[in-house]
């Protein structure tokens, strides 16, 4: 629904059909009609989609950038919160951070459990337990700053692995990010509300923010496929998902080209030689430790990367978050990624 906001002019004769109090209740009925009907059929709030300036967004690559460091500035930068949600995370000068700042902040960690081996301890860290798996990567500064992308916190990942880190500046994909981190801090893990404000405007750059599996984050990477006009890119750790392999394999007479991790390529459910068969021209990638990306660039404009790998247990299990970035700038910047990792 689409919301004008009307100048009314009236005849000053229509006022003496009316005596005072019957006018101003009819405006404040008017206005009631009016809000309502601007709330649309969901009943949430008139401003549903947030508008922003500010910093423009912060791309690294990992390892030839040291992703560790730009975390660890933004850990230190915190006046009164960083809460972080980590998949996995062993870098001593992260962990030492947290633990500095968690002595004047509020510090508060979540980790999986498969990887936590008692690196961190006290009332700040509540540990996923659950089958399913807790795969986020990100840290939410001072309710204004979000951290997240493909890298875990970790010496692979910074050093080793093809990886990504995106800083964005903005209270509204933040506030997003604080609802999650809510869910997973009182053990809501696999589950949770949608997300607040799946749009925003940050400069006049449109963002999307989604999180598994509350949000369906396949269905949101099948549509940007499926809207594809010129090139379909990605780079992906872990790619299972037959519904999103069928949408690459429909847009085979576009410029489509994929690279997998070379020791997840040849899994049983991976869909690297079905795409293989169905000619998409894909790439087993030559880092002899692990290409860890989650991306798909589109039509070298829009970009989608986060934790979610294209998977059916990422989509349906796990809990993941993806941004999708339309912005040309920030898409060259993953298509050089791209690029060095292709040739």
């Amino acid at each position: 629904m689409v919301c004008t906001y009307y100048h009314f002019k009236m005849n000053k004769h229509v006022f003496k059909l009316f005596d005072s109090d019957t006018v101003f209740i009819l405006f404040l009925a008017a206005l009631v009609v009016f809000l309502t009907g601007c709330a649309g059929v969901t009943g949430k709030a008139v401003n549903q989609m947030p508008r922003e300036t500010g910093r423009e967004p912060e791309i690294y690559f990992c390892p030839r950038e040291d992703c560790s460091k730009v975390l660890e500035n933004s850990i230190k930068s915190a006046n009164f919160s960083a809460h972080c949600a980590f998949y996995d995370l062993d870098l001593k000068n992260i962990i030492t951070a947290l633990s500095r700042k968690s002595k004047d902040i509020d510090v508060r960690l979540v980790m999986d459990s498969s990887n936590y081996e008692g690196q961190i301890k006290g009332d700040g860290l509540k540990v996923d337990d659950d089958s399913q798996l807790m795969h986020n990567k990100f840290c939410i500064i001072d309710s204004s700053i979000v951290v997240t992308g493909s890298f875990n916190p970790t010496d692979n990942d910074n050093n080793y692995n093809n990886n990504n880190v995106v800083v964005i500046y903005s209270n509204a994909l933040a506030s997003n990010y604080e609802d999650e981190f809510g869910e997973l801090w009182n053990h809501k893990f696999g589950e949770g509300s949608k997300v607040k404000y799946p749009l925003i405007y940050i400069n006049n750059v449109k963002i999307e923010n989604y999180f598994c599996p509350e949000d369906d984050c396949a269905s949101h990477i099948i549509d940007l496929i499926k809207n594809a006009e010129s090139s379909v890119y990605f780079m992906s750790f872990s790619f299972t998902n037959e519904e999103i392999a069928d949408e690459v394999i429909k847009k085979n007479g576009l410029d489509v080209r994929g690279i997998f991790d070379s020791s997840q390529s040849s899994g049983k459910y991976s869909q690297f030689k079905r795409l293989q068969e169905f000619g998409i021209n894909v790439k087993k990638d030559t880092n002899k430790y692990k290409m860890h990306h989650k991306v798909f660039i589109i039509d070298n404009e829009t970009v989608a990367t986060g934790s979610f790998n294209p998977t059916l247990s990422g989509d349906d299990k796990n809990d993941e978050n993806i941004l999708i970035i339309h912005d040309k700038k920030a898409a060259n910047e993953f298509l050089e990624e791209f690029g060095s990792l292709w040739w």
